[in-house]
């Protein structure tokens, strides 16, 4: 995490100015605050000269009665000094605690908007000591150095001038070392302010590596490591103490000067004004009221260089809040056209509605097309003149229809799909207007999940042996966007991945023509608002702090998960599938492509509504110091209650909390350390299902089970499963076998979509991810 140190040329007076936002609702009290104790600074100068009515009045003509008179000023301007001091306390203190629980509440408040990037940059102790070390010097600064600078400088004016008007050559003696002072606070602040800077950043850096080691002491424990984290804090630790040293002999300095040079300059003026006593040019009473003003100034003089010490402080806390929170937070509508993200997420902004009908009210293709209305790839299979054969349709759930791309044949003409039958045993119409020496071969149909029937995957010869399938080929015969520089006979070139066929990287925008009007034929795989389930169209990431030029995690990813259809998401270690999986919820936003929900592109929703249809369970399950019962219920509505949370803990197989000692009232404790692994996944689990989400995201969410729980909430799983479209990170078969297909992430692309096993005979890679034997997988080699 990057911690930019202060700036050379910045200005104090200007960063403080910045919590002006804070102070202002309570800016009365502080302003009568700095009043009254100007007044009781003032009340101060009045001593010295009721000293010198004394002694030139009294005193010289031995009036006992006058003496005691002159004490009980004295007396009493004392006490009503302390009492002014003590009201301007109590007019600061609430005000203040105020402004700082402002500034802490906000600063939570922006964390959580923040984007998972900026997390994932920033170091947590760094945030944490801005959230309590910096706003404490911010407190300690509005209560005590901005009143003061304030007081102090009034008091010296005043002071200054009643010297003068006493004696004015002795007022230019004590006056000689202010220039020289003014001289040197001013180099003190820049050196101070580098310093301090350096010394809060170290807290931070102190305060992660202690975070760190308490939510990691098992590691330490179990490795022996406490030794090396010791020694590790030592380094740290020492580290900050030398800064610190460096700021106290920096305070030193300072402070000698500006003791010295002030008490010289009395000692010289005590020396001439007993020579002019002596005279006769001046009074006995003058030299004591001149001399008390003089003492009386020391301690506003003295505290200029602490005073400049925690100002200096303050603004470097006040710089270090502000970095935090000039962060742009997510947005919390929908995304804009020039929002990060939405690179290449549909047609022309101008016009497009959520259904994907363009403005003149013709249907566009829309699947990876970029801002400017251009297309990034055409379905294989397109005949040259740019026109679309007829496409069969597919039936959907509710027993409507939609478009399924027909296949493509090796010699780049279309094959024929068979009439299939939909799922309430109706015939589906054979697409009119096939050529007749576009045969269609038989295609055998595999089972859905109610029952009925969905086409194989093309290529199938009739003995019901599946052939291998390009990369690209989708499983009902159609094809999927492959990757630029297919050869026309559907072999794929070996490509490295993240890069296209040109050498540039597959997130670079690539275009193909689209006809006359720019609008596609009606037979065009249509990515508005009728495609349901959750569909990835030609998806792209790369992280934003990721160098130029670097390849893509992701690379054009087009995937479609059904309606009520589970997917699951195969892969290497690497391979990107957590990262696909993350920006579902938009925790991080695509670099280009885009994502959409039942049609409706994502960027288009409001993240919570988005947040609200999907729920996700996260390879590391991460619980809350609350009870168990609030831990699961964080992933429903604020009206849930106990019967949605039995109903979430019976399918993640849960019931251990009950046995807890408060049962669902149990505090877990931070981060839930005082569970197992296999409980905290089995309560992040419940926390996925317990709102009853339309989309689900899974994420390997049965790595910590034994194999009897496993099996006990796989059975659970596939209820809720059911009526959810789902997808899910596997990486054991017993997972897999949850979901209708599988996809294969590999490289950042889909290399293969089917069911499971379809691949283990048809995809020598998924074959090897799926046996967990050594060596190589290979790319083409047919297994089993």
């Amino acid at each position: 995490m990057p911690t930019p140190h202060a700036s050379e040329s910045r200005s104090a007076v200007r960063i403080l100015l910045r919590l002006w936002p804070y102070v202002r609702p309570v800016r009365a009290r502080l302003f009568t605050a700095a009043l009254v104790a100007t007044v009781a600074s003032c009340v101060s100068l009045v001593i010295p000269l009721v000293l010198k009515w004394l002694v030139d009045g009294p005193v010289t003509g031995g009036d006992p009665a006058g003496v005691w008179l002159g004490a009980l000023y004295l007396l009493l301007l004392g006490i009503a000094e302390a009492g002014l001091f003590g009201i301007r306390r109590w007019l600061v203190a609430r005000p203040l605690s105020r402004v700082e629980a402002d500034l802490r509440a906000d600063l939570y408040r922006h964390l959580q908007r923040l984007p998972v990037a900026f997390h994932d940059r920033w170091a947590s102790g760094q945030l944490l000591s801005r959230a309590t070390t910096d706003l404490m010097l911010l407190r300690q600064f509005l209560a005590f150095p901005l009143t003061f600078l304030l007081v102090n400088g009034v008091t010296i004016l005043v002071g200054v001038v009643i010297m003068l008007l006493q004696d004015w050559r002795l007022g230019l003696v004590v006056l000689g070392p202010g220039i020289p002072v003014m001289i040197l606070c001013a180099l003190f602040e820049r050196r101070y302010a580098r310093v301090a800077r350096q010394a809060q950043d170290q807290v931070g850096d102190l305060t992660t590596v202690v975070e760190e080691s308490v939510l990691g002491i098992r590691i330490v424990k179990g490795f022996g490591r406490h030794r090396s984290q010791a020694r590790a804090f030592d380094e740290l630790s020492r580290t900050l103490r030398g800064t610190e040293l460096v700021k106290a002999r920096l305070l030193a300095q300072i402070w000698a000067v500006i003791v010295t040079l002030p008490e010289v300059a009395i000692g010289a003026a005590l020396v001439l004004g007993i020579v002019r006593v002596a005279d006769g040019a001046l009074s006995a009473g003058t030299l004591v009221a001149f001399l008390s003003t003089a003492l009386a100034l020391r301690w506003p003089v003295d505290s200029i260089g602490f005073l400049l010490a925690m100002s200096q402080e303050a603004a470097t806390a006040t710089e270090r809040y502000f970095e935090v929170m000039d962060e742009e937070p997510e947005s919390t509508g929908v995304s804009g056209t020039g929002e990060p993200g939405t690179a290449g997420a549909g047609a022309a902004r101008t016009g497009e509605t959520g259904s994907g009908i363009a403005g003149g009210g013709v249907r566009g293709s829309a699947a990876g097309a970029i801002g400017d209305g251009r297309h990034s790839s055409t379905p294989t299979g397109t005949p040259e003149d740019g026109k679309r054969d007829p496409v069969p349709a597919s039936a959907t759930k509710d027993g409507g229809h939609r478009p399924t791309p027909a296949g493509t044949a090796e010699n780049g003409e279309r094959d024929s799909v068979p009439a299939g039958t939909t799922k309430d045993g109706a015939h589906r119409p054979t697409p009119t207007g096939t050529p007749e020496d576009r045969k269609r071969d038989p295609v055998p149909a595999s089972a859905t999940k109610d029952g009925g029937h969905r086409p194989t995957p093309a290529g199938t010869p009739e003995g019901g042996e599946r052939a291998l399938v390009p990369a690209g080929a989708a499983e009902d015969g159609g094809h999927r966007s492959t990757s630029a520089g297919t050869p026309e006979g559907g072999e794929r070139a070996l490509v490295p991945a993240g890069a296209a066929e040109d050498g540039g990287h597959g997130c670079d925008p690539v275009g193909d023509e689209v006809p006359a009007g720019g609008v596609r034929e009606r037979g065009s795989v249509s990515v508005g608002g009728g495609a349901g389930g959750l569909r990835f169209h030609g998806v792209c990431f790369r992280y934003p702090d990721a160098p130029s030029g670097s390849p893509p995690v992701l690379d054009r990813v087009d995937l479609q998960v059904r309606p009520g259809e589970t997917m699951a998401l195969v892969g290497a270690t690497g391979s990107g599938k957590t990262t696909l999986t993350a920006l579902i919820p938009r925790l991080h936003e695509v670099t280009s492509g885009r994502i959409t929900l039942d049609g409706e592109d994502i960027t288009a929703m409001p993240r919570e509504e988005l947040r609200s249809r999907v729920a996700v369970a996260f390879e590391e399950p991460t619980l809350f110091s609350a009870s168990v019962g609030d831990n699961v219920l964080m992933g429903a509505p604020d009206t849930a209650g106990d019967p949605e949370l039995e109903r979430a803990l019976g399918i993640a197989q849960a019931d251990f909390a009950h046995a807890l000692p408060q049962g669902t009232r149990t505090q877990v404790g931070e981060q839930g350390l005082s569970l197992s692994g296999g409980q905290r996944q089995r309560l992040a689990l419940a926390r996925a299902v317990v709102g009853s989400p339309r989309f689900l995201v899974l994420d390997d969410p049965l790595s910590a089970l034994d194999v009897h729980t496993e099996a006990a909430v796989e059975a659970a799983l596939r209820r809720v499963l059911d009526g959810t479209t789902a997808l899910v990170v596997a990486h054991r078969p017993s997972t897999v076998l949850l979901a209708d297909r599988v996809a294969l992430l590999s490289g950042g692309r889909i290399a293969a979509v089917g069911t499971h096993h379809e691949l283990l005979r048809t995809h020598a890679e998924y074959a090897h991810l799926m046996s967990g034997n050594p060596g190589n997988p290979g790319n083409s080699e047919e297994v089993g």
